[in-house]
């Protein structure tokens, strides 16, 4: 049987995002010993969750890879066994996550080869660790070629995590630049849409891998020579200007000096300071860091900073962190840009991949899975052995709204909270803290009992972890569904509708104060003297 891997299965409606986040935990920085590998995938599309199911094959059958568009990319052999998959982790606790960087265009390949996308499923089918994904995915890339622009991979196994990045070796070439180093366990690393590899060793191929032509391409294009010492792959194929750095170096700077704040990471790389120093590719975290603490790293809105996005007048009266696109813009000849923070409106779906190697593989490897805005969405855990996901999270399209759709149901909430944000919130958080803080209490309990039935039957633990990864999910998308009504209910017209009364709430006096310094004498009330203000004209 000639099976099929289109990108669109996973994605519907529209292409990858390019402009993503990930955070990379080795199991020596996790406060468990797991390893963990998180990723936003922003764009503008509707994600679709669905499962690619283990297989077996038979010698000469073929794999057809093909692009959002159904252009046929590459006809691949089928491995003898393929791995299961759900979303972006493996059922032998291999996952990966990426985030685009493009670099130097003139390298893309527009014409051949296979794009990232379709790349991260066909790796997770055949890899069985972390190291095989890396040298899986340099053989399918020079093998049949690369399409896509630069790269850089999160892949992680309970063991082991690495970071591998790639750009295409020219635009008439059938082949690919890549480096990839193993963070050394007890670190994290991050990476946001702009190459992160520097200077690397050529001689600890234990810990360092990397393409035949990683300097003869970029000798040949006049990028580097011998004489200029150690090649670095990020200065060479990802230069960065102001607005690169702007935009992708300080969600790397926030991860960091939060994780670590006894570092005191210089703000003034990622502001464009040509003389500063760039972040290290891996950092030892001040405290070793436990699930609650990455899925809150994933929330930051450059909060407690001077780059805090809900204070200042850009949040408007009511602090919130979104900025509608287009992110930069010019008055008066004058460039500016909006920050770009890790929790974004434009997510389509984010995750969370913790695998461990105390725990059976279908057990240990757990992908915490959500959708929308990282800041007002929900991870429920979605176990690497389960043979079906969520009904809802497989439902809808961008261009319909569906009340069947997780999707949907996550942006009418999100949505409808950047009216009034600093107020909802608050409601926002309190359900998505019961329902993750349940999902966390259940976890060893429901872990345990998996790992005892995988014992006795693994069928029957993979019906157990499926039976409830789906009850979370679905229970997930109704409690929001409720919770967009009671939003919509309380927050009207307005008004804050509590036990029966509308109550009037306004604008804070430091935001009022703004909009007296821009027009002070507008809103002035010249009374006599002895007159009081009333709020009697309220209706």
């Amino acid at each position: 049987m000639r099976q099929v891997i289109l990108a669109l299965l996973l994605i519907a409606a529209a292409p990858a995002a390019h402009a993503c986040t990930n955070l990379l935990v080795t199991p020596g920085a996790s406060a468990d010993g797991s390893a963990f590998v998180t990723y936003t995938c922003d764009g503008v599309f509707h994600p679709t969750l669905q499962l690619t199911p283990a297989a077996e094959h038979e010698p000469g059958e073929m794999q057809e890879v093909r692009h959002w568009d159904g252009t046929l990319q590459a006809e691949i052999p089928q491995p003898a066994h393929s791995h299961g998959v759900t979303r972006l982790i493996n059922d032998r606790q291999v996952a990966i996550g990426e985030t685009t960087f493009d670099g130097r265009l003139e390298l893309q390949n527009r014409d051949e080869g296979i794009h990232y996308w379709g790349l991260m499923n066909l790796t997770l089918e055949r890899a069985d660790t972390a190291r095989d994904a890396v040298e899986i995915i340099a053989e399918l890339l020079e093998t049949y070629g690369y399409r896509s622009t630069g790269e850089s991979f999160s892949i992680c196994d309970p063991r082991e995590v690495w970071i591998m990045e790639m750009i295409g070796a020219g635009s008439d070439v059938k082949g690919v630049v890549w480096v990839a180093r193993r963070l050394p366990d007890g670190t994290i690393s991050a990476h946001a849409n702009m190459a992160r590899i520097g200077t690397f060793p050529t001689d600890d191929p234990e810990n360092t891998l990397y393409s035949a032509n990683i300097f003869d391409v970029a000798e040949a294009n006049g990028w580097w020579t011998p004489a200029d010492g150690p090649l670095d792959f990020a200065k060479v194929y990802c230069p960065a200007d102001v607005q690169k750095l702007r935009y992708c170096a300080t969600r790397v700077w926030s991860l960091f000096r939060r994780a670590a704040p006894s570092q005191d990471f210089d703000p003034a790389f990622h502001r464009g300071d040509p003389e500063a120093e760039r972040y290290p590719l891996w950092i030892t975290p001040d405290e070793k860091i436990d699930l609650r603490q990455v899925m809150g790293l994933m929330r930051d809105h450059y909060e407690g900073t001077p780059f805090d996005m809900t204070a200042g007048v850009d949040a408007g009266p009511y602090a919130c962190p979104n900025r509608w696109r287009p992110m930069a813009w010019e008055i008066d000849g004058e460039a500016y840009s909006w920050e770009r923070p890790i929790s974004t409106q434009q997510t389509g779906f984010s995750m969370i991949a913790q695998c461990r190697a105390a725990l059976p593989d279908p057990v240990g490897g757990c992908l915490w899975y959500g959708v929308d805005d990282t800041a007002t969405t929900v991870w429920f855990p979605l176990y690497a052995g389960v043979t079906a996901g969520p009904p809802s999270y497989a439902a809808g399209r961008l261009g319909e709204f569906s009340w069947d759709s997780a999707w949907w149901v996550f942006n009418i909430v999100a949505n409808y909270a950047s009216l009034r944000y600093s107020l909802m919130i608050e409601d926002i958080t309190a359900v998505q803290r019961d329902l993750e803080d349940g999902f966390l209490a259940m976890q060893s309990a429901v872990e345990e009992t998996a790992a005892k039935l995988y014992a006795q039957d693994p069928d029957l633990a993979a019906e157990y972890l499926t039976t409830y990864s789906v009850s979370a999910g679905e229970r997930v998308t109704a409690r929001w569904t409720e919770l967009a009504e009671h939003l919509f209910t309380k927050y009207n017209d307005g008004y804050v509708r509590e036990d029966g009364q509308a109550r009037e709430v306004g604008y804070s006096e430091a935001w009022r104060r703004e909009v007296l310094k821009l027009r002070p004498d507008q809103f002035r009330m010249r009374q006599a003297a002895g007159d009081t203000v009333t709020n009697e004209l309220s209706y």
